[in-house]
C-alpha cells in the first residue's frame, strides 16, 4: 500500500458510505474520557485530511463534542463515522469502516486517560492529552 490511498467505506446498514484518502499506514488509538464513552472503548482510527467524500448525508447525524472537534454518526443504525476538527484539516475515521488489514497500530493519544483495566500489546508512540494539544497548537481550556 502506498504512503496515500483513497479507499471506500459504509455504516452498518449502507445509509452512509465513505470515501477517504488516508495519510499513512497508521492506525492510532485515542484514549480520551469522549471517545471511550462514545464508543465503550478507545477509538481506533486512520488520520484523514479534508479529503473524505460522504454518500447520503441525510443520514449523517453531528454531535459537537468540544469546542475544537465534532464526531458524526449514522442516523440510522449508529456506526460512528468520523472525528473531526471544526477548524478543518484533520478527520480521524474508524479503520474498521474500511476493508484493509495491511495498516499498522503505531501510536497512542491521551496515554494519561487510558483506564488501567485495558492494555495494547503493540509498542507505540504514546502522547498525553497535554502533548497532543501542543502539537495542534491549542489549548486545553
Amino acid at each position: 500500500m502506498s504512503e496515500q490511498q483513497t479507499l471506500q467505506g459504509q455504516c452498518l446498514c449502507g445509509a452512509v458510505s465513505l470515501e477517504a484518502t488516508v495519510q499513512n499506514q497508521s492506525v492510532g488509538a485515542c484514549h480520551c474520557s469522549i471517545c471511550r464513552k462514545w464508543g465503550g472503548g478507545p477509538l481506533m482510527a486512520l488520520e484523514c485530511g479534508d479529503d473524505v467524500k460522504f454518500g447520503g448525508e441525510a443520514h449523517i447525524g453531528v454531535f459537537n463534542s468540544s469546542e475544537w472537534a465534532e464526531r458524526g454518526f449514522c442516523r440510522d443504525c449508529g456506526t460512528h463515522l468520523f472525528y473531526r476538527l471544526k477548524g478543518g484539516g484533520f478527520h480521524a475515521i474508524p479503520a474498521g469502516l474500511f476493508a484493509n488489514e495491511q495498516w499498522q497500530f503505531d501510536h497512542q493519544v491521551f496515554i494519561d486517560e487510558k483506564p488501567a483495566y485495558y492494555d495494547f500489546a503493540n509498542t507505540t508512540k504514546n502522547m498525553t492529552g497535554a502533548e497532543v494539544f501542543a502539537q495542534f497548537g491549542a489549548s486545553q481550556e
